[in-house]
Parts: C-alpha cells; sequence; structure tokens
C-alpha cells in the first residue's frame, strides 16, 4: 500500500477566492447549480453555500459583526471530505460502492452506488450529497485519478496562497505543527489543529489549522461512527423487549383472575339457587 497522503488547509491564509473550487468542478466534470443561474441569498457573500453531490469544494465564509457593524472579522475555510481513518460512510455502505484507496483515501464507486443514501445519513460532516443528474451519492475523491497518475489534486494546484497543502500525512503533520507553533508565538493563540491526530475518528486525511473553535466553522468537535450507537441501541431494544414481554405476562395473568372469579360466582350463585 502506498503511503497516505491527503490535504493539510491552513485557513490562516485562505483569501475566499474559491479558486479551489472552479479547480474541482472544470476538473471532475461537475454541473452548474440551478445552471449557472445563482441567487445570492442575501445573508452572505458566499455564492455556492454547501457541499453537495456536485459541490465536493466548498470556501465558507465565516461572517462575525457587531451588531452596529462598527467591528467585525471573517473567517474563510476551504471544506471538502476528510477522508477519515474510520470512515462512516465505508462503513454504513451497503454495496460496496464506497472503497478505501491505496491512498487511505475514500472513494465512493459511481458505477456500484445504488442511491440508497445510506452514507449521507451516516456521515458527521455533512459531505456526501445526492448528484441529481445521475442519483448516486457523490463527494470528493481526493482526484483519485490524478494520483495514480502522479499529479497533484486540482483544487490544491489551483491555490493561490498553499492554503490547500497535499502530500505524505505524516509530511503535512509535520508542516502543521510547525504553522501552529509559529502562529502561537506570533500571538494568535486561538489557533488549533482538528483532525491532525487519532482522537477524531481515528485521524482525518484531510485535517485543519483553524483559527477558532470547530463549531465556529460548522465542524462538529466530537463526531462519532455510527457503530458506537450501536450497543446503546440494542441494549434499549433488549429492555423494550423485555418490558413488553412483562405487560403481556401481566396482561394474561389478570385474564385469568378475571375467568376464575367469574367461574367461581357462576358456582355460588349455582349453589344458593339449589
Amino acid at each position: 500500500m502506498a503511503e497516505p497522503m491527503g490535504f493539510f488547509t491552513d485557513t490562516s491564509v485562505c483569501i475566499g477566492c474559491k479558486a479551489c473550487e472552479v479547480a474541482c468542478k472544470e476538473w471532475n466534470q461537475l454541473p452548474a447549480r440551478n445552471g449557472g443561474k445563482i441567487q445570492l441569498s442575501g445573508q452572505s457573500y458566499d455564492n455556492t453555500v454547501s457541499l453537495s453531490g456536485i459541490q465536493w469544494r466548498h470556501v465558507k465564509f465565516v461572517e462575525q459583526f457587531s451588531p452596529d457593524r462598527s467591528t467585525g472579522r471573517w473567517l474563510m475555510m476551504s471544506d471538502v471530505c476528510k477522508h477519515c481513518v474510520q470512515a462512516a460512510c465505508l462503513e454504513v455502505c451497503p454495496t460496496g460502492a464506497i472503497i478505501r484507496t491505496e491512498f487511505d483515501t475514500v472513494v465512493i464507486q459511481q458505477d456500484v452506488c445504488n442511491g440508497c443514501r445510506a452514507c449521507i445519513a451516516a456521515c458527521p460532516f455533512g459531505v456526501i450529497e445526492i448528484n441529481p443528474e445521475t442519483n448516486t451519492a457523490m463527494k470528493c475523491t481526493l482526484c483519485y485519478d490524478r494520483l495514480q497518475a502522479g499529479m497533484v489534486p486540482a483544487c490544491a494546484q489551483a491555490c493561490p496562497t498553499q492554503s490547500i497543502q497535499f502530500g505524505p500525512i505524516s509530511e503535512l503533520k509535520q508542516r502543521a505543527q510547525e504553522r501552529l507553533q509559529q502562529l502561537h508565538e506570533q500571538g494568535v493563540t486561538q489557533a488549533r489543529l482538528y483532525g491532525h491526530d487519532e482522537s477524531i475518528l481515528g485521524g482525518l486525511n484531510a485535517f485543519y489549522l483553524l483559527l477558532d473553535k470547530p463549531e465556529v466553522y460548522g465542524l462538529p468537535s466530537n463526531p462519532q461512527l455510527p457503530s458506537r450507537n450501536v450497543a446503546p441501541s440494542a441494549a434499549l431494544s433488549a429492555a423494550g423487549a423485555v418490558a413488553l414481554g412483562l405487560l403481556g405476562l401481566v396482561g394474561l395473568r389478570k385474564q385469568r383472575m378475571d375467568r376464575l372469579a367469574a367461574e367461581a360466582r357462576g358456582e355460588g350463585e349455582g349453589s344458593h339457587a339449589g
């Protein structure tokens, strides 16, 4: 197996140009949303809104302003599939359409996917969606075809500020630690890494340097695998079944007691009549 490969995204140098989005769409031949006729939400300068089955890269704009808009700040983050080491989507896929590649990335095979949406519900990051043109689940492949040809993923190649860095995971982790230390020495104490170690789903092969808490960027602080809920759910189901069984036994016993009482009353009335 080749060395695990992935992305390190340094949000501190993202300028929100969305060149990564354009490069991703162009290389993967993804259609424009609504035929390219996009209406602005009026709530944000972000005109691509979110990840989807036809939007495999999305640059989030976190716009924070005071009520009188006299002060504010912008945080930007190019979001993408995390290619989790412990991938929930791969765990629940009933057809084997989702595979782990030789680069330790997670890919959905379009010719095997039946569009059941199980992976969509399982992903704790809300990354996967149905492509309305193919009716199959789609997400970033980390440009699997380019990796096989020894090329850099399109988004990382297009990024003008090196906010998106591609390479061996071990090398990226070292770069991320050095950048974090540099920011802390400059007084940016809120800077932190997200997904760089095994604490989040065994590690994320697309991890981040953030300038605030993960929740500020819409990232869960403690994402869970569906399998972690299996044992508690099974215990609750078993307890429910036992309770229903006991209620049934109580009901049957009551019916039997009522019948015996009725029979006793009938015999008593018969003896008095005699």
